[in-house]
């Protein structure tokens, strides 16, 4: 869950996620396809997520790319209106980019500036396509194309990273080094170097992101949210304040303004 809009209720919005190709999920989290429903610039929560986030904008100023954050930013004239989101792991963003994702950790940038001229192929191709559905298809294609393995991330801390994704943050720290086999000192080291974020601050919004989603469904209630690892409700009241800048039931009121994505 990359963003919200700030201001609910006088526009519709749109989305609609898949997993990539099999072959490509090492390195993809996902794709996303999304419709803002405002006619122009619109006010923009970015949420923290442990991801790379390449956002590809068929009717605004153009691509850009998140890095992983740990708080959040208001965009007060996001110009995203309708395209797709590409997630990219730890390993991804090495392969897609040549960099590690701490390069853009609380960051971003425009796509051309880390893709060159593949940026605007990306952005025609995406163009051309009808639906969401063929849009996917299209970045199987592009990213099995332009994807570079060989420019492998520290091991020990993609092992880790996603350990703590498949947990959604319940591991401790300890545990999460003793499994990928080296001490808690390396495993941070090594977070610090390939992701900028610590591995209990992955760890916090792992676990943000598994309560976000919860609560994006229509049936999503702030009991289901603590079950996601949080001790208490004041526990997970704390935890989406620093994290999201809201309250729980504000933040639920956010996620659920969206409908099904069909063309």
């Amino acid at each position: 869950m990359h963003s919200v809009l700030v201001r609910v209720g006088d526009e519709q919005c749109a989305s609609v996620a898949r997993l990539p190709a099999p072959w490509l999920r090492p390195y993809v989290a996902g794709y996303g396809a999304f419709r803002s429903g405002a006619p122009g610039d619109a006010r923009r929560r970015v949420l923290p997520l442990n991801l790379v986030t390449v956002i590809v904008d068929l009717d605004g100023e153009g691509p850009l790319v998140f890095g992983a954050r740990s708080a959040p930013v208001v965009d007060e004239e996001a110009r995203w209106r309708r395209g797709v989101t590409i997630g990219l792991t730890v390993a991804g963003a090495r392969a897609l980019l040549g960099a590690p994702m701490c390069h853009l950790t609380g960051g971003s940038a425009g796509l051309d500036d880390v893709l060159g001229q593949r940026a605007k192929e990306l952005a025609e191709r995406l163009a051309e396509s009808p639906c969401p559905s063929t849009r996917f298809d299209v970045l199987d294609g592009l990213l099995t194309a332009w994807l570079r393995p060989e420019r492998g991330p520290d091991g020990p801390a993609t092992r880790g990273w996603w350990r703590i994704q498949e947990t959604a943050g319940r591991m401790t720290v300890g545990r999460v080094a003793a499994e990928v086999g080296v001490s808690r000192r390396r495993l941070e080291t090594g977070f610090r170097r390939e992701i900028g974020l610590s591995p209990k601050t992955v760890g916090r919004i792992a676990r943000f992101q598994r309560a976000a989603q919860v609560l994006s469904a229509p049936s999503g209630t702030l009991q289901a949210a603590v079950a996601c690892g949080y001790a208490d409700q004041p526990h997970l009241n704390r935890e989406v304040r620093a994290l999201a800048g809201v309250t729980p039931t504000e933040l639920c009121a956010l996620l659920q303004y969206d409908d099904r994505l069909t063309g």
